[in-house]
């Protein structure tokens, strides 16, 4: 039996003492790897089942979730899945993040972020990364696909252990019991999942587990209230920013440009004398100041007038232009082909466009920040994280700390798009409580956040397409100019790994990740897909959507130009080459609710569509140019199949959000470069649409019962196109160089 702690419960250290809930529990659970052992605490009054759920006394069920919650939704769609299988009531259902442990890994999204398609070496490397490390990773819009079965099945087994219990009771057989609402009822029998919890530890799991059947009683597919949004309205929600422990002090940080640069001098004496300063900590690329408020920090910042030098030409907006322009005109690698192109094409009309794409930021609405407590030899880290082993790495490589003597608190996330996938904040933040040996507060200024940002990368793209006698698509050939972004990533999270080096040494040239999106839905006979890679000098790193967000700009834009050229109606050329039919019913379904009138001239309207992670999406925009000058979106009109939904209201909370982030980097979100950094240093010179300027937003969700598909990052990538194909159909003329200016 399992020891218990003076609450009856069974607490972390009589799990890992004694064998857990029933040694038997363990040994029987199928989903756990033998060599792991699940470290869920247990609070005052609770029972652990298994490694997803705990049940108090008060019978609140508590869903461990993994993933980090950035407004996507994760800490509601997650635990409802356990809450279906499991009967739950879904008013006592609570959720925590999960410790660091591998069995919570999430191999899938490493292979999303990651080079995704890459069969090589890397591939290799990543298997045999997530494997030996566990690595925990939120991104790539995994969460539901990448956690739906274990948690299904997790909540079965926590089922079938009530029901056990329930049924040595009352004297019957357990297959007789059914649970719902937090109940285990047999007939007119019933008993809370509070008073059985304890002694359902106890027992053990059955092999085969069943999981629930029928539609009574079911949560999912269901829009349930969204667990995190109470604490949000009333403010007992805790960001990064919200931390706040006993003698602790504020950090502002100024770094030197990227690149082989070093700080050459501060003025500190300067910085001191501003009043709450009571420390400037410099290091080898940055300065911090340190006082008892951030503002007084920031304002010691300002007066020490950091000066940093860097080694090398220091890039800029005309530097970044010209290496994507020389690489599109040298040498590519090609990523993928189908048949020989270059035949199809010799001495045959070829129609060809070229498309341009600038710096992505971030700039979520939280910059970086992270609190750290260094005490008796071991770092606590408060801070918002994508990667908590990642960065637990980070902060304890910092200061000389093993990573067992740090502890990761992940917290809420004020919108991440990508930038939590970074753990700079950790390392400089341990230094810092290192140094100061009481608990710090680091927060990067507005201006920090947006010079020191992993951008989504410019691209330059050339596409040219052979077409038909009756409008077919006979070759198509698309060379994408862009940073290794893949590679770029995967240097800078797994800095150090000996084994990712000797797999970039061993991969070709070419970055899955760089043309992500770019190999077509549509059916061509012929095709090439090929990387021509840019050195541009500015770090670039993963944003919502990735690659997609411009290789749908690219594919999309030169459909509705072949369409033009063949004399056929955008929506039908499309139809007439589309290779996948859950893509032509989103089609069809987006142009009859918008009232498709064929994007003739004058109409102001344009389609575009796009698949990848497992789901589908066709929008319809309407759109003009006010004054002939500043384009405006009137309205959107998506139709989405994403498969098999947890929480339709979750789908289209992400899908409006996606479309309205979609829009704001087409008419927006982007920045330039002079002398080695951003000339964008606050929101307002981001040109981003204001809430007046909000279209009208339409989204019909497709039923389908195909398994769940990504939907957190779906509504970017088609938006664009979209709009430029909109803008096209108004005025006569085609933008193809994102953000969108009058005329290029």
């Amino acid at each position: 039996m399992a020891a218990r702690d003076s609450s009856g419960g069974i607490s972390r250290r009589t799990l890992l003492v004694s064998g857990g809930a029933g040694a038997g529990l363990i040994v029987a659970w199928a989903l756990w790897p033998r060599r792991y052992l699940a470290n869920l605490t247990a609070n005052p009054g609770e029972t652990i089942l298994g490694a997803w759920l705990k049940i108090g006394e008060d019978g609140h069920v508590s869903v461990a979730v993994p993933q980090a919650e950035h407004g996507q939704g994760v800490f509601t769609a997650l635990p409802q899945i356990i809450a279906d299988e499991l009967g739950a009531d879904w008013r006592t259902v609570a959720v925590e993040p999960a410790p660091l442990n591998p069995l919570y890994a999430n191999p899938l999204g490493a292979d999303e972020l990651l080079e995704a398609g890459d069969t090589g070496a890397l591939r290799w490397w990543r298997e045999a990364y997530v494997a030996r490390t566990g690595l925990l990773m939120t991104g790539g819009s995994t969460s539901v696909r990448a956690f739906e079965a274990p948690l299904r099945q997790a909540g079965a087994g926590a089922r079938a252990l009530l029901c056990k219990a329930a049924a040595r009771r009352w004297g019957v057989d357990w297959r007789s019991c059914d649970t719902g609402a937090g109940f285990v009822t047999q007939g007119t029998q019933r008993l809370r999942f509070a008073e059985l919890a304890a002694a359902a530890a106890r027992e053990a799991l059955p092999d085969p587990l069943p999981l629930r059947a029928g539609d009574k009683g079911r949560l999912a597919g269901r829009s349930l209230p969204r667990l995190d949004i109470p604490s949000k309205v009333d403010g007992s929600a805790n960001f990064a920013g919200d931390i706040r422990l006993p003698d602790m002090v504020f950090a502002s940080i100024r770094q030197g440009p990227p690149g082989d640069t070093r700080l050459l001098k501060a003025d500190t004496a300067a910085a001191r004398a501003v009043r709450g300063v009571v420390d400037v900590v410099e290091h080898a690329r940055w300065v911090a100041v340190v006082a008892t408020n951030w503002w007084a920090a920031d304002q010691g910042l300002q007066a020490a007038n950091a000066r940093f030098e860097t080694r090398g030409a220091l890039p800029s907006s005309a530097s970044i232009d010209a290496a994507l322009v020389a690489a599109l005109d040298g040498p590519g690698q090609r990523v993928a082909a189908s048949g020989d192109v270059s035949g199809v094409f010799r001495g045959q009309r070829v129609v060809t466009a070229q498309y341009r794409v600038g710096l992505g930021v971030h700039a979520a609405m939280e910059t970086r920040t992270a609190t750290a407590q260094l005490a008796g030899g071991r770092l606590q880290l408060w801070m918002p994280t994508q990667v908590p082993g990642l960065a637990r790495a980070a902060a304890a490589k910092a200061i000389g700390l093993p990573e067992s003597a740090v502890t990761v608190h992940p917290t809420l996330i004020g919108g991440s798009f990508g930038a939590n996938l970074e753990s700079d904040a950790a390392a400089q933040v341990a230094v810092l409580a290192d140094r100061l040996k009481r608990p710090v507060q680091l927060i990067w200024s507005r201006a920090e956040d947006l010079v020191h940002d992993r951008f989504r990368p410019p691209a330059l793209a050339r596409l040219s397409a052979r077409l038909g006698p009756n409008g077919s698509i006979l070759g198509w050939l698309a060379k994408i100019a862009a940073p290794p972004t893949g590679h770029e990533l995967a240097q800078r999270l797994f800095e150090g790994d000996a084994g990712l080096r000797t797999a970039l040494s061993l991969a070709p040239a070419a970055d899955p990740y760089a043309v992500a999106g770019a190999l077509p839905f549509y059916r061509f006979p012929v095709y090439a897909i090929d990387h021509h890679q840019a050195d541009i000098g500015v770090p670039t790193g993963h944003w919502r959507s990735g690659a997609h967000s411009y290789t749908a700009f690219f594919t999309e834009s030169f459909l509705d130009e072949l369409a033009h050229v063949a004399g056929i109606e955008p929506l039908s050329f499309r139809v007439s080459v589309m290779g996948e039919p859950r893509l032509v019913r989103c089609l069809s379904t987006a142009a009859a609710l918008g009232g498709w009138e064929g994007g003739v001239a004058g109409s102001g309207q344009g389609i575009a569509c796009h698949s990848f992670r497992g789901s589908h999406i066709a929008v319809l925009v309407e759109a003009h140019f006010e004054a002939g000058q500043r384009p405006v979106v009137d309205r959107i009109v998506a139709a989405v199949d994403c498969g098999r939904m947890v929480n339709p209201d979750l789908v289209l909370q992400q899908i409006e959000g996606g479309l309205l982030f979609g829009m704001a980097a087409a008419l927006g979100s982007s920045t330039g470069v002079e002398r080695g950094v951003a000339t964008a240093r606050s929101l307002g010179q981001l040109g981003l649409p204001l809430l007046a300027d909000t279209p009208d937003i339409t989204v019909e969700l497709v039923s389908s019962e195909a398994p769940p598909g990504g939907v957190s990052e779906l509504a970017v990538p088609p938006v664009a196109p979209a709009i430029a194909n909109a803008l096209r159909a108004a005025a006569g003329f085609r933008l193809r160089t994102l953000p969108f200016t009058a005329r290029q």
